[in-house]
């Protein structure tokens, strides 16, 4: 596999022909018809959490002009999940572009947390990962 294809495979834009990881068990028990049933629109935790300081806003745009709604919400200091998956390629990319230049003039993070999902914090907001050694961060979301 070429170094774009494995750029474009580790950003979820294109469908990674490794299926290692792929687990026929897991597989078979979300066939349940138990699934959660989401709204694919902005949502926000309740007015409780809001004055703990505790919201998260989960976004799943359409296009690139539901980008206004992402920086508008991290701007107000709330951590964003993007997820990407039911975007073209084109605008997801635009939109991960947007995401990172908006995490870098707010002096935020954006960190990939699954295929095409990315988490958008602010600079007050630490986040704490399964890692014991965890990784150096120099500000920038590399894409390649």
């Amino acid at each position: 596999m070429g170094s774009v294809r494995k750029a474009s495979a580790w950003l979820g834009l294109v469908e990674d022909s490794d299926e290692r990881y792929y687990d026929d068990e897991y597989a078979e028990g979300a066939e349940s018809g138990d699934a959660w049933v989401t709204d694919p629109r902005v949502r926000v935790a309740s007015d409780s959490a809001q004055e703990q300081g505790r919201r998260i806003a989960t976004v799943s745009p359409d296009g690139f002009r539901d980008a206004r709604g992402i920086g508008e919400l991290f701007r107000d200091g709330v951590p964003v999940i993007v997820n990407l998956t039911s975007m073209e390629s084109s605008d997801a990319k635009r939109v991960v572009d947007f995401a990172a230049g908006l995490a870098f003039g707010l002096r935020g993070s954006i960190e990939r947390v699954a295929t095409r999902v990315f988490l958008l914090t602010p600079a007050d907001t630490q986040i704490v990962s399964g890692d014991p050694a965890g990784r150096a961060q120099d500000g920038f979301f590399n894409q390649s």
